[in-house]
């Protein structure tokens, strides 16, 4: 897609979201995302079929920004180098606050989450919890390979703690935008990303 294309559609993207957030998923329409931005229907149609793909393209880019973290094939070569402990503990807290910082970065998705995004419908949740398994397998992954390498603690199971770093954090970034502070500091991820590297480095 050209350059203008991608500009357009990530414009398209992120008024609908701001709509959805203020006035719900229901009562947000094509027209009155076409009518801020001053643009066609046909505009919108050129990219999406319907509202629900946007929010799906919203999800979408949450993983594939998350998966591309969370690259096996970079893990790989970190470790084929030898790393001191020292390297090795920079690279799993980039990595984290990376991932931190990109569902920080979506408030929406923990909205769907929550289930505050008011009228969404039962193929939407399904999606939603679609996302959240593959965040989770990402994130099972890497305590996986970390423990086959002495780093994290062999007693961990990789599953549970995905799902407890993930929770953890959809619940900070929840109670953070009810009390409208900045989720995006940076002493609040380096925070999360401390505290759990506490619980699971041996």
């Amino acid at each position: 897609m050209p350059p203008k294309g991608e500009r357009r559609k990530q414009q398209i993207v992120d008024t609908a979201k701001e709509m959805f957030i203020e006035n719900g998923f229901q009562s947000t329409h094509i027209g009155q995302v076409c009518e801020k931005l001053d643009i066609a229907r046909g505009t919108v149609y050129q990219y999406f079929r319907n509202k629900k793909e946007i929010l799906y393209a919203i999800l979408d880019e949450v993983i594939e920004n998350i998966e591309d973290i969370f690259d096996l094939d970079d893990f790989n070569e970190f470790f084929a180098h030898n790393p001191t402990h020292e390297a090795v503990l920079s690279f799993i807290n980039k990595r984290l606050v990376s991932c931190i910082s990109v569902m920080l970065g979506e408030p929406i998705v923990i909205k769907l989450i929550f289930k505050e995004i008011v009228g969404v419908d039962d193929d939407v949740n399904e999606r939603v919890g679609k996302a959240i398994a593959t965040i989770e397998k990402c994130v099972s992954q890497e305590v996986e390979e970390l423990m086959k390498r002495n780093v994290y603690k062999s007693t961990l199971d990789p599953k549970v703690t995905a799902m407890m770093i993930i929770g953890g954090v959809m619940q900070v970034v929840y109670q953070c935008d009810r009390m409208k502070q900045d989720v995006l500091s940076e002493s609040l991820i380096n925070s999360i990303a401390m505290h759990y590297l506490y619980g699971v480095l041996k």
